[in-house]
């Protein structure tokens, strides 16, 4: 485990796991959340003998609670500084959620030879929000709420998006995980209630049309049809016709936070994908 500073000044924590020589598996958390979410898929590929890192998000995490920056285009920049001081290359790189727009952008800008392939999870590319260009996406009132309920009581909404659409625990006949859910909010109090503010506008109006078009390495979308967080017709259906590497897999009956709930699914699936 260690840091980096970036350039203007902020920590950013990353674990750092494996042999040096080994391909590296770079992995993004979504929000609010940290490199702890990735626990499970960390230890499952150093196991298969890759190098495994990971970083909490500026704001995130115990990375520095920024009151600035706060948007993908330095989120991806801290990225690339992160990279560029572990000098990785022929990386792959795996988003889940926010974590899957801050791949898509920082793939799309990084230098020849730093990334192999990349993996979307329940990502929020192309734009979550309804737009003239993407009709049909979530209206602003409904991020305007997160903002609401993120002011007047962090510590409650972080409880209610665990509990209920994030991992399904609200279906009828769900497996809950008392555990999942503590260790989500665990993981979101941890952080910046200002970056975390900040974020919901980054993961819900950031518009990836032009970086997904840009990446030219092989892209996995991994996508739950009962994603209530990031619903799958206004996001992986349609970021996988502007990818021009892309393959789409759709996995029936799973939540947003599937790679948490079903990791012996989703695990092995990534797996097949690097080394195919």
């Amino acid at each position: 485990m260690g840091t980096i500073t970036t350039k203007d000044g902020t920590q950013i924590f990353y674990k750092d796991w494996g042999p040096k020589d080994a391909q590296p598996i770079v992995f993004h958390h979504g929000w609010p959340l940290s490199a702890d979410d990735w626990d499970n898929q960390m230890m499952f590929f150093l196991m298969e003998g890759f190098r495994v890192i990971a970083h909490d998000r500026r704001g995130h995490g115990r990375s520095s609670q920024t009151d600035t920056g706060n948007e993908m285009d330095t989120y991806a920049a801290d990225v690339a500084e992160l990279t560029d001081h572990l000098d990785l290359k022929g990386a792959v790189h795996v988003g889940h959620s926010t974590g899957g727009g801050e791949v898509t952008r920082y793939v799309a800008r990084a230098k020849p030879g730093r990334v192999a392939k990349a993996v979307l999870i329940g990502a929020v590319p192309p734009i979550m929000l309804d737009t003239a260009t993407y009709p049909g996406g979530l209206p602003l009132e409904v991020f305007d709420g997160f903002r609401a309920a993120l002011v007047a009581n962090r510590a409650q909404f972080f409880r209610d998006i665990p509990e209920g659409p994030f991992y399904s625990f609200n279906r009828p006949g769900a497996k809950v995980s008392k555990g999942l859910i503590d260790n989500w909010w665990r993981q979101g109090m941890m952080g910046g209630a200002k970056a975390h503010y900040d974020c919901i506008k980054a993961f819900s109006e950031t518009d990836f049309t032009a970086d997904l078009k840009a990446i030219t390495v092989p892209v996995l979308i991994q996508h739950g049809d009962d994603d209530q967080i990031v619903p799958i017709a206004h996001s992986a259906e349609l970021a996988i016709k502007l990818l021009s590497k892309g393959t789409l897999k759709v996995y029936p009956g799973l939540p947003h936070g599937m790679a948490s709930t079903h990791p012996e699914i989703i695990n092995p699936d990534i797996l097949a994908f690097i080394r195919g």
